[in-house]
């Protein structure tokens, strides 16, 4: 292929749906329309706070990695083992824990949870989700043959029928907005931020920086400057159309609230999208939306099982003795998935907010320094890692404090300690440690340059 300095039209526009539908999986169909139905007439700012964080956030993800040249190289700003440490535990989260069996618990969820009657509900799940897995463990054997499908079909597809939906929502009569509700109560700007973390966004785009800038090589633009051009212009575009896509799924989120109010403890937005079709279509929406929403999860759970697999199998092949082929990965993967899966999707979006809520802070960190690199950071390497540790001191309590009250525990020590931060309250006490960290690496690096010429001496 001929190198160039720029891509044409054509292949930008490939090059941004492709990328879309890399991010736009099971958690981005759900969530917009949650937000938007249970803030109700207050859903303009709640989601401006989601699209903040998910989509504002994995945009300068991929930005930052593609300019770092990839992710290890970014973390191991940090410190030695530390890109090691957090890629496990991105891996993990939007692996095996909680992405993998979203995708199965959600196409249930819209594909036959509205046909199943409360005793047949626990074991029509296990069997579906037996079928669904095996089957994306075989595909996952074949990743090549995955991209395809899911960049060229899966991705127009799902605009198209989120266009049907919103044409729908625009004409269907409805009665007005109801007031905020649950989380969206008060305070619906920074509830719909947290509420983004939930996407997994951020985390993933910091494996998909890289990503882009390769394929956007293997278009012919080699040149560096003109690679991390097209890489920006490809992120841009794909947070456009992902902007887009919220704010449509928001005002479904909207009309379908005002319709059958939901439960912020019980209901999900596939719960909110179901109610919605069901109302506008009967049992023929409720099976169309469910296809789709099976074919697209189907697509996204093979690519995360390939992912994960390939990540640990290029890192642990040997253990001990033991040796763990991608094959076997795969094998350990989608069993755990299945198990975790059969728990409910409430459940696992439940469990999944304290890790989110003990990672997201450390990726906004290191997201942030690195887009001031140039001028500040790499001036005061240090501020990487004592940002990150004091941030993620503050982060991962939080998370540990929200995981013991999910089993019914108090860590009344712990809660009482992470009070003392300045807006803990409000899910944001790591950001007073996160400006401390700053202002030590700054001290710590002028004082290696001030102690450096008299050791010279």
């Amino acid at each position: 292929m001929p190198l160039r300095r720029t891509l044409g039209v054509r292949a930008r526009a490939m090059v941004a749906v492709t990328f879309f539908s890399m991010f736009f999986g099971a958690g981005n169909l759900i969530f917009p329309p949650l937000v938007g139905a249970l803030a109700g007439s207050h859903a303009v700012p709640a989601l401006i706070g989601f699209i903040a964080s998910a989509v504002g956030l994995p945009i300068l993800g991929v930005l930052v990695v593609a300019h770092a040249g990839g992710f290890s190289q970014l973390a191991a700003r940090v410190g030695p083992g530390f890109a090691t440490g957090l890629g496990v535990a991105i891996m993990l989260t939007i692996g095996p824990l909680f992405a993998i069996p979203r995708t199965a618990s959600t196409s249930f969820e819209m594909a036959l949870a509205p046909f199943a009657t409360p005793a047949s509900a626990r074991w029509m799940q296990l069997a579906y989700s037996v079928v669904f897995f095996l089957l994306a463990f075989l595909v996952a054997q074949h990743p090549a043959r995955l991209s395809a499908v899911l960049g060229r079909v899966m991705g127009p597809l799902l605009l198209a029928m989120i266009g049907v939906l919103l044409c729908v929502c625009l004409f269907l009569r409805h009665p007005a907005f109801g007031m905020p509700s649950g989380p969206y109560a008060h305070g619906q700007l920074l509830a719909g931020f947290l509420d983004g973390y939930q996407t997994m966004d951020l985390l993933c785009a910091l494996y998909f920086g890289i990503v882009i800038s390769a394929n956007v090589r293997q278009l012919g633009v080699a040149d560096e400057a003109g690679n991390r051009r097209e890489t920006g212009l490809a992120g841009a575009w794909t947070g456009v159309m992902l902007v887009v896509v919220y704010g449509a799924l928001g005002f479904i989120g909207m009309v379908s609230g005002s319709l059958r109010p939901v439960d912020a403890t019980r209901d999900t937005g596939a719960t909110v999208l179901t109610n919605l079709t069901d109302h506008a279509f009967g049992s023929a929406g409720t099976v169309f939306i469910g296809v789709i929403f099976v074919i697209a999860c189907f697509n996204v759970c093979s690519g995360l099982i390939s992912t994960c697999s390939s990540f640990f199998h290029e890192r642990w092949s040997h253990i001990g003795r033991l040796t763990l082929g991608y094959r076997t990965w795969s094998v350990i993967f989608t069993l755990v998935s299945l198990v975790i899966a059969n728990i409910g999707l409430s459940a696992i979006i439940a469990l999944a907010v304290p890790v989110l809520s003990a990672l997201y802070p450390i990726a906004i960190v290191l997201v942030v320094l690195s887009i001031v690199h140039g001028p500040f950071s790499s001036r005061f390497p240090a501020v990487y890692f004592w940002s990150v540790l004091l941030t993620g001191i503050a982060s991962i309590g939080t998370g540990i404090v929200e995981l013991a009250s999910l089993a019914g525990l108090r860590l009344a020590w712990l809660e009482h300690v992470l009070d003392l931060l300045p807006m803990q309250r409000l899910s944001l006490g790591w950001v007073l440690p996160a400006l401390a960290g700053v202002a030590i690496g700054v001290l710590v690096d002028v004082a290696k340059r001030r102690g450096s010429p008299a050791r010279g001496r």
